[in-house]
C-alpha cells in the first residue's frame, strides 16, 4: 500500500468497526467516519503528484477546490472519469448530505443500516478505482453479498462499454466521451446489438443495483449466489457479442 492512501484507509476501516458494533449511535459515527474517509480519499488522490496520476493541477485551484465536497466531486469527474467504474457521483453528494445532517443535527436522528452499508461498499469501489487498494475488514453477510454483487455490476459495465466503443460511430457521443453506461446500453439495444431479454435482464438489475446503493432495500434478504451469477452471465454474454465483432 502506497503511503499516502494509509489515511484514508484507516478511516473507512473505523467506519467499516463501527458499523460491526451496530447500533444507533454506532450507526451515525460509522456513516461520518465513511464519508470522512471518502472526502480524504479524493483530495488524497487530486492531491497527489502528475507523475502518479497525470492530473496537472496548480496548488491554488486544489486549495480551491478542497473547500468544497461538491467542488471535490466535480473535479474528480472532470479528471478522473476512467477512474469512476461503478460510481455514481451524485449518490456520492446524496450520502455526504446525509452525513451533513447527521453531524450537524447529531443527537436523536438515526440512520438506516442499509444505507451506512451500501455507503461503505460505494466507499471501497471509489478507493479500489483511485488506488487499487481492496479494503477488507471484517463484514456481515449482507455487505458481503452487496460488496460481491457490485464488483459482478462494474465488471458488466465494463463489458459494456468495451462492446460500445466498437459500436462509438453509431452512438451519440458527445464532446469525444462515451455518454453514461445507461444511455450506452439503450442505444445498443437500439441498434438490435443485444437482444430483448437480455435488455430486460439488466434493466431489471440495474434497478436492483439502484435500490441497493440508495439503502432502500436490504441486500440479506434481497440478494443470493445465484443473482450475483446471473449478472456474471450477463456479462459473460456481452463479453461474447464484443469478441464476436473483432
Amino acid at each position: 500500500m502506497q503511503p499516502w492512501v494509509t489515511g484514508p484507509v484507516e478511516l473507512l476501516e473505523h467506519g467499516l468497526m463501527l458499523l460491526r458494533l451496530d447500533n444507533d449511535s454506532n450507526r451515525r459515527l460509522a456513516m461520518i467516519a465513511i464519508d470522512n474517509a471518502v472526502e480524504l480519499g479524493i483530495k488524497t488522490y487530486l492531491s497527489l503528484p502528475k507523475r502518479v496520476t497525470g492530473i496537472a493541477m496548480s496548488r491554488k485551484d486544489f486549495s480551491e477546490i478542497s473547500e468544497s465536497f461538491p467542488r471535490l466531486v466535480e473535479a474528480l469527474e472532470v479528471h478522473c472519469i476512467g477512474k469512476l467504474d461503478g460510481i455514481d457521483l451524485s449518490e456520492v453528494e446524496w450520502y455526504h448530505r446525509l452525513r451533513n445532517q447527521l453531524y450537524h443535527q447529531g443527537n436523536g436522528l438515526t440512520v438506516e443500516r442499509n444505507k451506512v452499508s451500501a455507503y461503505s461498499e460505494l466507499a471501497r469501489v471509489l478507493f479500489m478505482n483511485l488506488f487499487a487498494v481492496k479494503v477488507e475488514l471484517q463484514r456481515s453477510g449482507g455487505q458481503e453479498l452487496l460488496g460481491a454483487f457490485l464488483e459482478a455490476w462494474i465488471s458488466l459495465e465494463k463489458t459494456i462499454a468495451h462492446l460500445a466503443r466498437q459500436y462509438r460511430n453509431d452512438l451519440t457521443v458527445t464532446g469525444g466521451r462515451m455518454p453514461a453506461p445507461r444511455v450506452v446500453f439503450e442505444g445498443l439495444a437500439a441498434l438490435g446489438v443485444v437482444s430483448e431479454k437480455t435488455a430486460r435482464r439488466i434493466d431489471y438489475f440495474r434497478a436492483l443495483r439502484n435500490r441497493l446503493v440508495h439503502g432502500e432495500i436490504n441486500p440479506a434478504s434481497t440478494l443470493n449466489e445465484e443473482s450475483i451469477d446471473e449478472v456474471r452471465l450477463l456479462r459473460d454474454e456481452i463479453d461474447s457479442l464484443a469478441e464476436k465483432r473483432l
